[in-house]
C-alpha cells in the first residue's frame, strides 16, 4: 500500500505514476541517452510552442538515515504530480536516473546514482542528452524548466550548459547540497556537481524558487542562499505559508505557475 496526500493507493509506484500521467493526457515513453535508459511522460500538442518540462526528485534514495533505497523509484512522485496538472500545450515529465526503469535495461544503475552521484557529471548529461531529444520536437522553442526537491538541482546544473532554457522554477530545490547535507549532519558528496557553484551561468535566465514555510528538509534559506548568488534581477523567491517538503504541492501549483519567472531592470 501507498499512501500519498489524498489518501492510499494499493497501486505500485509505477501504476500509480500511469494513472497520474494518464489523467494528464501524458503517455510514458523510454528515452535512451550514452548513460542510462530514463523514463518519461509527455505530451507535445503544439510544437510551436515552448515545453514545460519537469524533473523528478531524488524518490526513494535512503530507506533510513543510514541505509540506502534498492530502487530510487519515487512512491509520492511530486513532480509527476505537478505535470499532470499543468495545462501548456507541451508538456514532458523526466524522470531521474534508475526511476521507474527496469534495472534489467540500465546496467549502469547502482546504488551510487541515488546517493552520493545523484548530481555527478554523467547523470547530468545523460538529462541533458534527453532533454535536447525532446527539444527536437518543438525545435526552435524555449525549454521552461520545472525541478522538484533533487530536481531542482538538476534543473539549475542542465540549464547552466545550455542556451535554448526560458525560465526556471524550483519547488523546494536542493539547490545548495552542501548546504543542505551540513544542516542535516549527514556525509557529503564530493562527486556530485553543487546548484549553487553555477548560479552566476544561470543569472540571466528568469527563475522563481519556491520553498515550503515549514521545510525542515530543504528550508527557505537554501533558496535564498542561491539568489543572493545569481543576483536578484531575474532570481526570486516565494515561501508557500504551512507548506512541508513533501506536503500537498499539487493543491497550489495552478495558483504557483500563474506566477511567471521574469527579469527586471
Amino acid at each position: 500500500m501507498v499512501c500519498f496526500a489524498a489518501g492510499c493507493s494499493t497501486m505500485d509506484p509505477v501504476e500509480h505514476a500511469d494513472t497520474l500521467a494518464q489523467a494528464g493526457g501524458l503517455q510514458r515513453e523510454r528515452i535512451v541517452t550514452p548513460t542510462f535508459v530514463l523514463t518519461a511522460y509527455s505530451k507535445i500538442s503544439s510544437p510551436r510552442e515552448p515545453i514545460h518540462l519537469y524533473i523528478e526528485g531524488d524518490g526513494l534514495a535512503w530507506i533510513s538515515r543510514t541505509q540506502p533505497s534498492l530502487d530510487p523509484t519515487p512512491h509520492q512522485a511530486t513532480g509527476l504530480q505537478l505535470a499532470a496538472i499543468d495545462p501548456a500545450p507541451n508538456v514532458v515529465y523526466l524522470a531521474r536516473p534508475c526511476q521507474f526503469t527496469p534495472m534489467a535495461v540500465n546496467p549502469t544503475c547502482g546504488i551510487p546514482y541515488w546517493t552520493g552521484k545523484r548530481y555527478a557529471p554523467e547523470v547530468v548529461a545523460s538529462m541533458n542528452d534527453a532533454i535536447s531529444q525532446i527539444a527536437a520536437r518543438a525545435q526552435g522553442q524555449q525549454i521552461e524548466l520545472i525541478g522538484y526537491s533533487g530536481g531542482g538541482a538538476l534543473a539549475v546544473l542542465v540549464a547552466a550548459g545550455r542556451t535554448d532554457i526560458g525560465s526556471i522554477r524550483t519547488v523546494a530545490g536542493n539547490l545548495d547540497d552542501a548546504y543542505v547535507n551540513q544542516l542535516h549532519n549527514v556525509s557529503e558528496m564530493p562527486e556530485s556537481e553543487n546548484p549553487i557553484d553555477f548560479a552566476k551561468r544561470v543569472a540571466s535566465i528568469p527563475q522563481i524558487h519556491f520553498s515550503g514555510a515549514d521545510d525542515h528538509v530543504v528550508p527557505s534559506a537554501v533558496a535564498e542562499r542561491f539568489v543572493d548568488e545569481t543576483g536578484p534581477r531575474c532570481a526570486q523567491t516565494r515561501v508557500v505559508p504551512g507548506m512541508t517538503h513533501d506536503g500537498d504541492w499539487r493543491a497550489v501549483w495552478p495558483d504557483l505557475l500563474r506566477v511567471a519567472p521574469a527579469c527586471g531592470r
